[in-house]
């Protein structure tokens, strides 16, 4: 036989052997028919009364609940203290202060910036430095005709030898003037049953004390009543 004739036989029958398998296996699908699985839709029914219009729609929606959330604001810190306003210390008094009596104790104080309260319930007039009590006086005080001013004077400036010409030249030596209309601290007979014209007076030998301390400028705060006391800031 020719070769070539040969090859071509050989592939021809294994095309026909092919052919031939492809052809009895169909016809054994053909007698052995196995029948198709449902789709999902044929094997559940669905009840159109329980679906959601979400689900009617074959899309999925999520709800989204908003909470209120309060978020905590803290509380605002106080501003810190100025230490040379801190009270450290009172002098030792036992009982309240008398007309005339005063007291004075600035041994071994550092020097610091220099601060007088006047209380006009009280009478008294406390003066610190460095927040350290050195000196406190009963004092004379205005009358309702004439009142001490309520508040916080810096001294304007101050005169060691003065008389008031508005009233009959009455001596007011160690003056240090709080207001523009004549109010001061100075010496004066701090007596019972004496008064001023609103200005604060105090025993002669108190006031040369003050006088020799304070400077314009340094803080008088008078008050009505009100009370310190240890760990307080003066201002």
């Amino acid at each position: 036989m020719n070769p070539m004739i040969k090859w071509i036989g050989g592939a021809t029958a294994a095309l026909v052997l092919a052919l031939g398998g492809a052809t009895l296996a169909s016809g054994w699908m053909a007698g052995n028919s196995v029948e198709a699985a449902p789709s999902i839709e044929e094997a559940v029914p669905a009840d159109e009364g329980m679906m959601s219009d979400a689900d009617a729609a074959g899309t999925e929606q999520t709800e989204f609940v908003s909470e209120e959330v309060v978020q905590a604001v803290p509380e605002p810190k106080p501003d810190p203290k100025d230490e040379r306003f801190v009270i450290k210390r009172v002098l030792p008094i036992t009982g309240p202060i008398k007309y005339g009596e005063w007291h004075w104790d600035d041994e071994g104080i550092a020097d610091g910036p220099l601060v007088m309260t006047v209380d006009l319930k009280a009478r008294v007039i406390s003066v610190f430095k460095g927040g350290y009590e050195i000196g406190a006086a009963a004092v004379l005080l205005g009358t309702d005709a004439h009142p001490t001013p309520l508040g916080t004077f810096p001294i304007r400036y101050k005169m060691r030898h003065n008389v008031s010409e508005k009233y009959n030249n009455a001596p007011m030596p160690y003056s240090m003037f709080l207001t523009s209309d004549g109010v001061a601290l100075h010496g004066a007979e701090v007596e019972n049953g004496f008064a001023s014209h609103g200005c604060v007076g105090m025993p002669d030998g108190f006031a040369a004390k003050v006088f020799a301390v304070a400077k314009k400028g340094d803080k008088v705060i008078i008050t009505d009543g009100k009370t310190i006391g240890m760990g307080d800031s003066i201002i």
